[in-house]
């Protein structure tokens, strides 16, 4: 690009510097003047043909010039007299530097290089000549001008700093450049009238006018991406760090030597110039749930599972041993967790708490005298004068076997369900006397005894509360047998209630039976009367059997 040319501006000519012609060339009237916007940049200069020495028609020196527009000297030269000198005094001229005039346009002084001229001519013609070069300063054709100047396109406005076009803001120029809602967008050599959410990105990113870019002084002797050092070595322009690249906002600039080269980053592609977020998710990346993300994804998981040590497959959580909300205790499964309650508790409804179970409501056979519910069990109780046989049964405690009676040396301990009964051991009631353990003999010798049994024996037995009839409870037996003699059994005395009878097996023993049901606790005195008889001899006795019958509060 040549000297004082500008790359600024939309238009190839907008900017250009250019020169006006040197004097003395015979350059045509539009020489030196630039033009304005519209034109081609370059000025249609006609060069006019000067004449020079040796030439055929050199004699006749006024014949007309052909580039400059004027007439011809008037007066014709002689063969001889001053051509020769005007040869030799043009040759003076042309060796003569050129000086110009530095006052303003339109203003200047004789011409230095028409002087020697001047003192060639003979005085009947220097008087034409003065009139000739007053003539030409008077011109405004042959006007003295500046060694050049500029004139810059339309929206362009000459810098005399940076020698450059300079793009004039016009947004702060023109007052009220827009009306209404629209702002002002100030552009290359002119300007925009937008709605206010209309953006507008230039090569600058920038809506300030761009800053002169400053001529190059010296030509880059490198390759194309180098650029010389302090050493005059070529090095390679960074151009990523020093913004000289044109990839996208989406795109990532990598330096490479002389030159650079525009990538997508990770997790884009890129599609036309852009660069486009790749969708991980459709490949099916996670086990899971994946989410995709601007260049990346990430995977989710469902409840109960956490993602594993390659962020994308799901392994599951031992709930168990992170505070799993279970009141008593906790079972891991694949993806959850079950809570489970102790023996004797129920899971609640909300699945994590237990609560007791009352297994007494549940079942009245559980315990055979009472059930007792505690925090997660149940246990069994007896009644007084019983001890729990296993988990659940109750038996009753000989207090006589096992010693803690209170019953003193001269009584007998009787034991029966429940309790237990200290008795005399002569219980022999006048005329009866004791002969042996339990029991009484009246001797036939005493008057009072012929109406009386000849014998009592005292017997102690126990039953159950509500026990089924009829029950047989007690057999009699008789313990001397005679020939011929016949035997009877019945209930001599306290079955008032009839809740006893007597049924006979055989001629020497009978059994006691139970009628009706009883409830303890209770007590029976019963007299079994055994008569014995024998018709031959008219023989006729009866011995007793006094059996008390002690009846249990319970069923056990």
């Amino acid at each position: 690009m040549p000297p004082g040319s500008s790359t600024r501006g939309p238009w190839p000519w907008a900017g250009r510097r250019l020169r006006a012609a040197p004097r003395g060339t015979g350059w045509g009237p539009a020489a030196g003047r630039g033009r304005r916007s519209g034109g081609s940049g370059s000025l249609p200069l006609a060069r006019a043909q000067e004449s020079t020495e040796g030439r055929a028609e050199a004699p006749g020196w006024a014949a007309p010039r052909r580039a400059g527009g004027r007439g011809a000297l008037p007066g014709a030269a002689r063969p001889g007299s001053c051509a020769v000198r005007l040869s030799v005094c043009r040759r003076h001229c042309r060796s003569q530097p050129s000086r110009r005039s530095r006052g303003p346009p339109g203003r200047r002084g004789p011409n230095p290089r028409m002087l020697p001229f001047a003192s060639c001519l003979p005085g009947s013609l220097l008087l034409w000549a003065l009139l000739l070069l007053l003539l030409g300063a008077a011109s405004p054709q042959d006007s003295e001008e500046p060694d050049s100047y500029t004139e810059c396109t339309d929206g362009y406005e000459w810098d005399p700093d940076s020698q450059h076009c300079r793009d004039v803001n016009e947004c702060l120029t023109i007052p009220e450049a827009c009306k209404g809602e629209m702002k002002c967008i100030n552009h290359y050599g002119g300007y925009l009238c937008l709605p206010r959410s209309a953006a507008v990105i230039n090569d600058l990113h920038s809506e300030g006018p761009p800053p002169p870019v400053p001529p190059v002084e010296h030509p880059n002797p490198c390759l194309p991406g180098y650029e010389p050092d302090e050493q005059e070595s070529c090095v390679d322009v960074d151009e990523c760090a020093q913004a000289l690249h044109d990839c996208r906002p989406s795109q990532d600039c990598h330096n490479l030597p002389g030159s650079y080269q525009c990538t997508c980053p990770d997790g884009y592609r890129k599609i036309g110039p852009e660069c486009v977020d790749i969708d991980e998710c459709r490949y099916r990346y996670c086990q899971h749930r994946c989410v995709n993300l601007p260049g990346s994804f990430r995977c989710q998981c469902e409840p109960g599972f956490q993602l594993g040590p390659n962020n994308r497959s799901c392994v599951d959580v031992n709930e168990c041993d992170m505070g799993a909300p279970c009141e008593q205790r906790c079972f891991n499964s694949y993806g959850t967790f079950l809570c489970r309650c102790h023996q004797g508790y129920e899971l609640h409804r909300d699945g994590f708490s237990c609560s007791d179970i009352d297994e007494c409501s549940y079942s009245s056979y559980l315990c055979q005298y009472r059930c007792v519910n505690e925090p997660g069990r149940f246990s069994c109780h007896c009644p007084q004068g019983y001890q729990l046989l296993a988990t659940r049964l109750c038996q009753d405690i000989d207090e006589c076997e096992s010693g803690v009676h209170q019953c003193s040396e001269a009584q007998t301990c009787v034991n029966f369900h429940g309790g237990y009964r200290c008795v005399d051991t002569n219980r022999c009631v006048e005329p009866y006397v004791q002969v042996s353990d339990n029991r009484c003999l009246c001797p036939a010798s005493n008057p009072l005894c012929r109406e009386q049994p000849s014998s009592i024996v005292h017997r102690y037995m126990s039953i159950t509360s509500e026990r089924s009839v009829p029950a047989d409870v007690f057999q009699i037996q008789a313990t001397s047998v005679y020939p011929g003699a016949y035997n009877a059994f019945q209930i001599r005395a306290g079955n008032s209630q009839g809740d006893f009878y007597i049924r006979q097996i055989n001629n020497v023993s009978a059994m006691l039976v139970l009628a009706r049901p009883v409830t303890g606790p209770r007590e029976y005195v019963l007299d079994l009367e055994m008569v014995t008889m024998n018709s031959l001899m008219s023989y006729r006795a009866s011995s007793v059997l006094r059996l008390t019958v002690f009846v249990g509060a319970y069923t056990f």
